[in-house]
């Protein structure tokens, strides 16, 4: 069973910056595409960010393309998600998760179907 650790959350201006970090372990990382995705109070979870097994290709949400950058280190069994110019409609807590799936493509997540159990989240709060 994957495990999957997120961090790099915390409380920024709107304009600010954050680098959200998955580590992962218990899994051959490299052979798996990722994601990221993001639930707000009373909301449901959301998809924000994938990026294929071989870390190429990447598919991003509409809300967030042009900010954000997915990027999947397998050589640390890490993924990154760069968030720039963030917005108060940004804040809430953001998961990382994987296809259980080898050599998926980016957009895996649309079948709904995911490598491992959700894990406690990183809190990303934006001010205005």
């Amino acid at each position: 069973q994957a495990q999957l650790v997120e961090s790099g959350g915390g409380l920024v201006h709107t304009g600010g910056s954050l680098r959200l970090t998955c580590a992962v372990s218990g899994h051959d990382f490299t052979l798996y595409a990722m994601g990221w995705f993001r639930q707000a109070p009373g909301e449901e979870r959301e998809f924000v960010a994938t990026v294929d097994w071989s870390g190429r290709v990447t598919e991003y949400a509409d809300s967030v393309r042009g900010r954000f950058t997915i990027s999947k280190d397998n050589g640390k069994n890490t993924m990154y998600l760069q968030m720039n110019k963030l917005k108060p409609e940004d804040s809430a807590v953001y998961y990382c998760n994987g296809d259980p799936r080898t050599f998926g493509t980016a957009t895996w997540y649309r079948r709904g179907d995911f490598l491992g159990s959700w894990g406690q989240g990183t809190q990303v709060a934006v001010s205005s």
